[in-house]
């Protein structure tokens, strides 16, 4: 078969069509695996990109093989060369280069153990369509709070992940691989923040209507620093409950000290120090405070939480108050 200046052009054409590019520019340093914080996530971005780089170097490979096949003005003086030409250059390196990658990524699997201990045990409870956190203490007590993750760099944490309703999938991108929560099974995670920071995390499993609003927030501390905020988030609110327990608010949720009755919504004792509102759905601002208590139903679909719209405004703005006040 003879090939005219029209069929090579669009022979090349077709080869160079498929040149793998990587456009980085939009990339978020806080929610990104290629931007790691985290031991895991060093070694997801170094497999990320050695796995690139073969794939690279395979394409090269094989499309220059199948450029010099069509292009090439020299032709094979016989069969053996042209076997040896498509052995060498479609068969053997790409299996070679395909099994050193093989080999690389089971070198970086986990070697922790179950007997190993970690330095932080967390406990999440994936929910539609928030996080219920609870940090356990040596004695085995939690310290209890919602859709924002606080951890101390250096330390190894293993997250204690489960569900009450739909499968959920807790992702820190930026510290290490995802885990999925599953209803009645308990699945464990262990990650190890290697820099201090603000990221965030997110459900990367479809759990519903408001599946894509619900994220939380990550903040790494400096180890005494953590401790500090860890003690002040046990330490129960000062607050007048009366708005709350009239708008019935006490039959869900819990502030420590105040109404500790509730438990099917987020513990709210510091809600007014997170940086978001309804699992980073909102900004925390008393105007979000008020937007979220009229309007829950249209701001997330499908959350359990109701519509206060009927309470008078002057009630609406005694919750608002209540809750901007609870640091």
């Amino acid at each position: 078969m003879q090939f005219d200046a029209g069929h090579r052009q669009r022979a090349v054409l077709v080869g160079l069509g498929g040149v793998p590019a990587v456009v980085l520019s939009a990339c978020n340093p806080v929610q990104s695996a290629l931007h790691p914080a985290g031991a895991d996530a060093a070694g997801v971005a170094q497999l990320f990109w050695v796995m690139a780089a073969g794939a690279v170097a395979i394409w090269i490979v094989v499309i220059g093989c199948a450029i010099y096949a069509v292009l090439g003005r020299r032709r094979p003086s016989n069969e053996k060369f042209a076997d040896r030409f498509i052995l060498v250059g479609g068969v053997a390196f790409p299996s070679v280069t395909l099994a050193f990658l093989l080999y690389f990524g089971l070198s970086l699997l986990p070697a922790w153990t179950e007997t190993d201990s970690p330095d932080l045990r967390v406990h999440v409870t994936a929910e539609q369509f928030w996080w219920r956190i609870g940090y356990e203490r040596p004695d085995g007590s939690r310290i209890e709070s919602a859709n924002e993750v606080h951890l101390p760099v250096g330390a190894v944490v293993e997250f204690v992940l489960t569900s009450p309703d739909v499968i959920h999938s807790f992702w820190i991108p930026a510290l290490g691989g995802k885990m999925d929560a599953v209803p009645g099974r308990t699945n464990v995670l262990r990650l190890q923040p290697t820099r201090t920071g603000s990221f965030r995390g997110a459900c990367t499993e479809f759990c519903g209507a408001s599946h894509a609003l619900m994220a939380f927030a990550v903040e790494i501390h400096e180890p005494e620093d953590f401790a500090t905020w860890l003690e002040d988030e046990a330490a129960p609110a000062q607050a007048d409950g009366a708005a709350f327990a009239k708008a019935g608010c006490s039959a869900c949720h819990t502030i420590r000290g105040v109404s500790e009755l509730g438990a099917v919504g987020p513990d709210l004792t510091h809600v007014a120090s997170r940086q978001t509102l309804a699992a980073g759905t909102l900004e925390n601002t008393p105007s979000a405070f008020r937007d979220w208590l009229v309007a829950s139903d249209s701001i997330k679909p499908g959350s359990h939480m109701p519509n206060f719209a009927m309470l008078p405004p002057d009630e609406i703005g005694a919750l608002v108050a209540l809750l901007e006040g609870l640091r």
